[in-house]
Order: structure tokens, then sequence, then C-alpha cells
């Protein structure tokens, strides 16, 4: 899965956005220049949200996040989400204001198939995340900042929780997996601004001193912390008192997978260089699998690059989970506006 985070600096968005009509002239063809259907560019609405399925229902091969996301985001007052019209939806996209309203990430973009490849007007980029390999084009106009493995994993949900007691026993007997401790962090009572907001784990924690979440990268400030808890995420760290691992993980969402509605997603995030301590949090978040039961999971796991490997080996092996692709890299470039 690609994912597409694009920062920029922005007037604030508010209540009084306008929709423009720009007339768009033929892009393509011979013979003396005509002029095509103008394109408009609304605020989205709910009346939308069939087209919006129908330009994107291929998207990421069954594994699009947008649908259980869209109505969300038309209530979410630091977010805007545009659609362009011509004869109907041909494209979509959202930008959310975030860093104390000084950048405005886009999200979510998406465009009809019979549009794709045409171009797309440009934006001026600070930051972007993306899983695609770095050609010399990109090495050349953004600075690297960091990167993480993409482990990419599924399991059926009710099948999981009946052996992993088992496998837990038999691989702390094997000294294979020693219990580390692995501490909820609440979203009450600054829990989570302590954390985030401690020096020690800007310094030796977040990758590129950036928490990158759902690939979006979001600057240490309060204010980002605001947007982050609103998310609802389940928080993890080895120790409150000195942190060396922390994880993100999403609430499970459906995605169109299939034809039958069983499959969820969950996106985790794991910042630290401790190969234990990470599969030791994903087992404490593995654990709460039956509250999903009857469903089918896919987990995208990003983590430390030197770290993919050792979870490959022991995930599959040890879990009964299946590794849907090969490693992958996300990377987190940035470049001067």
């Amino acid at each position: 899965m690609s994912g597409l985070g694009l920062e920029a600096e922005a007037e604030p968005l508010g209540a009084d956005t306008k929709a423009k009509s720009l007339g768009a002239k033929a892009r393509s063809g011979s013979g003396p220049e005509a002029q095509a259907e103008p394109l408009d560019f609304v605020v989205a609405t709910e009346q939308e949200f069939e087209e919006v399925l129908a330009i994107s229902g291929d998207i990421y091969g069954g594994l699009n996040y947008l649908p259980s996301r869209y109505h969300g985001w038309l209530w979410d007052p630091d977010r805007t989400v545009v659609l362009t019209k011509q004869n109907g939806v041909i494209a979509l996209e959202s930008v959310h204001v975030i860093d104390a309203r000084k950048s405005a990430p886009a999200e979510g973009l998406r465009v009809a198939p019979c549009e794709r490849g045409k171009g797309h007007p440009g934006v001026k980029v600070a930051r972007l995340t993306l899983d695609d390999q770095l050609g010399p084009r990109e090495l050349k106009k953004y600075r690297l900042i960091t990167k993480q493995g993409i482990l990419l994993v599924r399991f059926n949900a009710s099948a999981l929780p009946a052996g992993l007691g088992a496998r837990l026993a038999a691989l702390q007997a094997s000294g294979t997996f020693p219990p580390l401790p692995t501490e909820a962090v609440s979203e009450a009572g600054c829990d989570v601004a302590r954390l985030l907001l401690s020096p020690s784990v800007q310094r030796d924690v977040l990758p590129g001193r950036t928490i990158i979440q759902d690939w979006q990268p979001y600057r240490r400030s309060e204010s980002n912390l605001h947007l982050l808890v609103a998310k609802g995420l389940e928080w993890c760290v080895d120790s409150r008192a000195r942190p060396l691992l922390l994880t993100l993980c999403t609430r499970p969402f459906p995605i169109p997978r299939g034809s039958d509605g069983t499959w969820h997603y969950l996106n985790i995030h794991a910042f630290g260089s401790d190969g234990a301590q990470v599969r030791a949090s994903l087992w404490h978040l593995l654990r709460q699998a039956p509250r999903l039961a009857g469903f089918n999971v896919t987990c995208q796991l990003f983590l430390a690059p030197q770290l993919w490997s050792q979870l490959t080996d022991f995930c599959p092996a040890s879990w009964g989970l299946e590794l849907v692709k090969g490693y992958t890299e996300q990377y987190l470039l940035e470049a001067d506006i």
C-alpha cells in the first residue's frame, strides 16, 4: 500500500471556504484546441459518497481506507475535503491543518481511472511520505529524514487467540521470548502528552524526531497531540519511566476487500530499535484480537528497517500469521518551501 502526505504552508481553512468553478482546456487531441467542460471544485458532502466510492474502488487492492473515514472527515473542523467535478466526481483530496495551523498535509488523493496520468496541479511541498523506491529525481528534490520497514500480515481473528497462549508458553520455555513489560498508556491524565513531549522520547525513540501515524508526519507539539488523541489510538510503551519503545495502534476499520464484509484493517507503528520489545508489544496488541472475532484482519506494521527480518521470521512461524508481501519501506522526505 502506498501512502501520500504532502505538507505545505497554507492559509487557515475555515467554514468560509468557497467552491470555485474553473474553465479547463482540452488536454489532448489534435487540431484546434477545444474548450472542455469546466472543472468544478466543491467542498465534499455526504451526497457524493457513492460517487467517491465509484472512482476509488480499485485502490490498494481492496485495502482502501476511504469508505470508513469519509464521513468522519466531513465533520472534522480541522479538515477540508475537496472534490473535482466534471459531469460527476472525477477526483478527491483532503487537507488536514496541523502543526498549530502552520502546515496542511494533503491526504486521500483519489482520481477517476479515466483521468489518471493526465497530470495534477502542483503544490509547494515540504514533507512527503511514500513507499515507492526512491530514484535520482526524488533524492535530488528531497532530503531523506528517516525510513521504516513495512511488514504486512493477515490473520483470522477468531482462530488467532486459541493458539496464542500455547505459543507464548512454548517460546518462554525455550528462552526465545523472555517476558517483557508492556504498559498501556491512557490518553486521559496527560500520559500521552508527557511521553511525546519528553526530550528523551523525541531523541531516542521517534524516527527523525517525528510522529508518523497513518502516513501522516506530525511535528512534536501540543496542538498535534490533540489531533492524535482524537484518533482514538491505542498507545503502549515498554516503560513509563524511561520508554525505549512506543507503539500506536489504530482502531480496526472495515475495508472493501472480498465480498463477504468480514475484512478489517489495522495500522501499527512501532517506534524503537529493540526487537524483543517490539515482539512483546505486538503480542500485547494481538491479544486484543477477540474484539474482532468473526473477522479477517490485514495488519500493517511499521518498524525499524533492521527489525523487519526478525519479525518476519518470528511472526509467521510462531504466531500463525500469514505474510502478505515482501519487504517494503516507508520514507519520510523533506524539502524547503
